[in-house]
């Protein structure tokens, strides 16, 4: 088997963070497993450096299969099957521009050869109608004290937000993009730190190999998201468009935006400042249903 870079890149997120997250030294396990001789200690690269570099070097050959089987092995998705079902929904879409398809029949994992890309998704239309009605709302009353974080969290935040309005008038994007994404973090953080049994005891919490949920300081922006959806926090257009920004906001690695050439827009940069806003609206609005 052997995958395009756009796909590699989508596995590398699945195995670093959606999944679960895997520390440096799992990773060194994971991928020792699979022929390598490596160990952890000083000077060890960052872990989506050496997952990419991993991933790379067994790309084309049996090992690439073995890694993606385990990866998705239902005996690591015990009671999150819907869960897994989802990520390889997910990885799907992408292999499948590599004519490869992964299928689960129970509690086998096996891999389908594809005749023709098969690509399934809705018309381009309504994808830009949604869009467009998402860019239209309005955040003239948007106010981060409504949330109710705990200390001088609010003031920082309300800071931020200005300062990337300030960016984005300069049209400085990728600023915009880095910011607003550790900005929903860093909101979604503060609250799973004031309501922890809440988002500890959510159905789309991440978990490792046993069912413990991480400790919230190892969760990525992607579970906060999930999560704060499931809670009832954000609506699924916040949902859906938050995953968008958590997807941009990976090139805040300059190697990463080299690789793909990622160049952010206008559009791209107003989308990610969109998403804040309304999660913050949004949040306070609803923060009530999590405080019951």
């Amino acid at each position: 088997m052997f995958l395009s870079s756009k796909s590699l890149e989508k596995l590398r997120i699945l195995i670093n963070e959606d999944t679960e997250y895997r520390t440096g030294p799992q990773l060194v396990r994971l991928f020792n497993s699979f022929g390598f001789n490596d160990t952890y200690g000083q000077g060890f690269p960052s872990r989506w450096a050496y997952t990419d570099d991993k991933l790379e070097a067994i790309n084309g050959s049996p090992q690439l299969g073995r890694c993606i089987k385990e990866l998705f092995n239902p005996a690591n998705f015990i009671e999150r099957l819907e869960d897994l079902d989802t990520y390889i929904a997910g990885f799907n879409k992408y292999i499948a521009f590599d004519k490869w398809k992964v299928v689960r029949n129970g509690a086998n994992i096996d891999f389908k050869r594809l005749d023709k890309i098969e690509v399934q998704e809705p018309l381009k239309p309504t994808q830009t109608t949604t869009e467009n009605q998402f860019l239209r709302r309005e955040f003239s009353n948007v106010s981060v004290q409504k949330i109710g974080l705990e200390g001088m969290v609010s003031e920082v935040i309300e800071g931020r937000i200005k300062e990337i309005e300030r960016c984005y008038s300069s049209e400085a994007y990728l600023s915009v993009i880095i910011i607003a994404g550790s900005t929903l973090e860093g909101i979604l953080l503060g609250l799973a730190n004031q309501y922890p049994r809440h988002f500890n005891t959510a159905k789309s919490s991440p978990k490792d190999k046993s069912g413990k949920v991480y400790e919230l300081s190892k969760w990525s922006l992607s579970a906060f998201i999930d999560v704060a959806y499931e809670l009832g926090l954000v609506q699924h257009d916040i949902q859906r468009f938050s995953h968008t920004l958590r997807d941009f906001r990976n090139y805040i690695h300059p190697h990463q935006q080299m690789s793909v050439g990622f160049n952010p827009r206008e559009d791209t940069a107003k989308i990610c400042l969109h998403v804040l806003k309304a999660a913050i609206q949004e949040i306070g609005e609803n923060i009530s249903k999590v405080k019951v």
